[in-house]
């Protein structure tokens, strides 16, 4: 589980075809912030824009992880296939602060940037989900975004899918990823967790 909180901001530096054929997934090298691999062991889990992956070999030395990833996890999710900067949370302890909200690292589909703009000191970003993703989204309600935990304020149902606007403080800009993003970016969404749950229980038809 994890809490939607970047603890850093990392950079994948190399990705290596794990094979010659389109069923084959990839190898990242990511580099870490110095010391954030101080705590981290093999077989430990850190979302890299949202998505839960595992390490498979560390080199605390050298601030670097690698990790594995699908070819099925390669076609679901955005920006974990090639060289650029990516948000890095590690896995909540039991006894850490939920600085956000509850985030299981599975993303739930892909969203597209519509706008991305500065307004005032802070910046507008307006993200376009999926239509089957639009039923979890709701004014002041949470949505992971590149593994962010955020708050949505205002939505628009179009024919096209559901329209949400965020507001990002300039301290989520400096320290996350999402600076980097453009109109036309492809995004990680992960839905509240609490709102898939309700969705499932009041679709099951009574008996």
């Amino acid at each position: 589980m994890f809490t939607g909180i970047i603890t850093g901001v990392g950079h994948i530096a190399a990705a290596h075809p794990l094979g010659n054929a389109p069923s084959h997934g990839k190898r990242l090298t990511i580099t870490a912030p110095p010391g954030y691999l101080d705590d981290v062991g093999l077989g430990d889990s850190i979302a890299l824009n949202g998505a839960c992956m595992t390490v498979t070999t560390l080199s605390p030395a050298q601030s670097q992880f690698t990790i594995d990833i699908s070819a099925e996890s390669l076609s679901k999710t955005a920006g974990l296939d090639a060289i650029g900067p990516i948000n890095l949370e590690k896995a909540l302890r039991a006894n850490d602060r939920l600085g956000g909200h509850l985030v299981s690292g599975h993303v739930d589909g892909l969203g597209h940037v519509t706008h991305f703009a500065q307004a005032g000191e802070s910046w507008e970003l307006r993200v376009l989900a999926p239509p089957e993703l639009a039923k979890f989204l709701a004014y002041k309600g949470s949505i992971v975004i590149n593994g962010v935990s955020l708050t949505v304020n205002r939505i628009a149902d179009l024919p096209t899918g559901c329209e949400m606007s965020i507001n990002l403080i300039p301290h989520t800009v400096e320290n996350t990823a999402l600076g980097h993003l453009r109109t036309g970016s492809s995004v990680n969404l992960e839905v509240d967790l609490i709102a898939r749950y309700c969705e499932r229980m009041l679709s099951i038809p009574k008996v």
